[in-house]
């Protein structure tokens, strides 16, 4: 799997990295005080590419850890930022990439303005994401507070003529409470789209790695990790270098 990034994740909340447990803004664990610190552990580690959500950003419909996604930016060297959370409009899209995010991701938005997606791509092609949260197989939105009618495929499926770059796929489910991936509703969602996908939501141990490596899940562009890197679960050096390994097999 010549293809398969393992993006760190850093979720902000209060200007401190924490995680959560399915979401719940009132279960949250923290990990950093200094989100920016925490970022560079990660790149000195050796990722490649860094994913940070704005959880307050989420509910609020706006930005509001900008102070920490700058510092991030301003720490880093070259590791690129993902950035998600809050971005429902051009201007905030426009904004974080003028400050150097190399791609948004665009959740509640998708689903309630699909046409922003779809002029965001057309401005800045391989810069825009779509963020899929799925609860019981419906879309949730707003900080995954609220729920929708749309299953994920169908709405992966409004985007695939729209130059979207990727689509982070997240079972709420299982997010923060290390139950493992959801591969197999991951990859019936790669299946049915041409849009690379990324898992996100219960990665727990050095095992889903492995299982990210073997042939099925050739057609998925990588996953999130949270909780397990944080809490010791999984060895950055061993998932990375068993990555590594396979891209040269």
């Amino acid at each position: 799997m010549a293809s398969v990034i393992l993006f760190p994740a850093i979720d902000l909340k209060g200007g401190q990295c924490v995680r959560l447990i399915h979401g719940d803004m009132t279960q949250a664990t923290v990990f950093n005080d200094d989100p920016a610190a925490q970022a560079l552990v990660f790149e000195r580690q050796g990722f490649e590419y860094l994913h940070v959500v704005d959880l307050d950003g989420a509910f609020a419909g706006k930005p509001m850890n900008a102070a920490a996604v700058d510092a991030i930016l301003a720490a880093l060297n070259k590791m690129p930022v993902q950035l998600g959370g809050g971005i429902r409009d051009m201007r905030t899209i426009d904004g974080w990439l003028g400050k150097g995010v190399a791609r948004v991701i665009i959740g509640t938005a998708a689903v309630r303005d699909p046409e922003l997606v779809r002029e965001a791509a057309r401005k800045n092609s391989g810069k825009i994401a779509v963020g899929i949260d799925a609860r019981d197989g419906l879309v949730a939105v707003e900080g995954w507070a609220k729920s929708s009618e749309l299953t994920a495929i169908e709405l992966g499926k409004r985007f695939e003529d729209a130059g979207v770059c990727a689509i982070v796929y997240t079972d709420i489910a299982r997010d923060g409470v290390l139950k493992g991936l959801n591969i197999e509703a991951t990859l019936a969602l790669a299946d049915a789209l041409a849009i690379p996908v990324i898992a996100s939501g219960g990665l727990a141990s050095i095992a889903d790695v492995e299982r990210l490596l073997q042939p099925d899940c050739a057609r998925l562009a990588g996953a999130i990790s949270g909780r397990a890197l944080y809490d010791g679960r999984l060895d950055p050096q061993r998932a990375l270098d068993l990555i590594k390994a396979r891209r040269t097999s």
